[in-house]
């Protein structure tokens, strides 16, 4: 049997300066300008899946869907979201059209409308295994990945080894330590420890600086 091809994973990042993704209150929108949001879009139409995590659901009720004209086309990439205690209002924008999939840790009691619910395996935090997520992914065919999560999702991302590919827009603005990282805690305890991307392209995006990495 043919080895399924690696995944090609991309975390997408829009930060300031700073690498912050919202102010100590939570506020974000907008940080990077209409220029780097139509790029992502764009990015979004180019992949398979897009991933997301619960608390970006209920932080910004995201429809995660691909609109690179303003206008959301036929095909749309499969929309994927981390819910491992199944938090996900039934009333949740990202509900609405073809179903997404949940993935989830605890057990459900009831199903959520249109989700497709995938009970996966917890890591040692009791949350979904991004491991084991990117596994169930790969055998229902996703060959490309892209995440647009918060801190957490991005940090669990990057333990994992997994991501290969970065895109980042950052704004011209500094927020301050009293914002919110874009990557939760890798837990290192050596800078010989820490993963690293090579650049393989920096350019003006509108106002924005957006910057692609590779894994190194």
């Amino acid at each position: 049997m043919t080895a399924a091809p690696p995944l090609r994973v991309t975390l997408k990042l829009a930060t300031s300066l700073d690498g912050r993704i919202a102010l100590g209150n939570g506020q974000s929108q907008w940080i990077t300008g209409p220029e780097a949001r139509g790029q992502v879009h764009r990015m979004r139409a180019e992949h398979d899946a897009i991933l997301t995590g619960i608390g970006t659901v209920l932080a910004d009720d995201p429809q995660l869907t691909a609109r690179p004209d303003g206008f959301a086309g036929a095909e749309q990439p499969q929309r994927v979201v981390l819910d491992s205690n199944l938090r996900m209002p039934t009333d949740a924008a990202m509900l609405e059209g073809p179903p997404v999939w949940v993935f989830h840790v605890a057990k459900a009691s009831t199903g959520l409308g249109a989700a497709e619910l995938i009970q996966t395996k917890a890591d040692a935090d009791g949350r979904a295994s991004f491991k084991a997520v990117i596994q169930t992914l790969q055998e229902r065919g996703v060959q490309s990945l892209m995440i647009e999560a918060g801190a957490e999702v991005a940090g669990s991302a990057i333990r994992s080894g997994l991501v290969t590919h970065i895109e980042w827009f950052r704004a011209p603005m500094l927020i301050g330590a009293e914002g919110r990282a874009c990557i939760a805690g890798l837990g290192l305890e050596e800078l010989a420890l820490a993963p690293t991307f090579q650049r393989t392209s920096v350019r003006a995006c509108g106002a924005d600086l957006w910057e692609t990495y590779q894994r190194g």
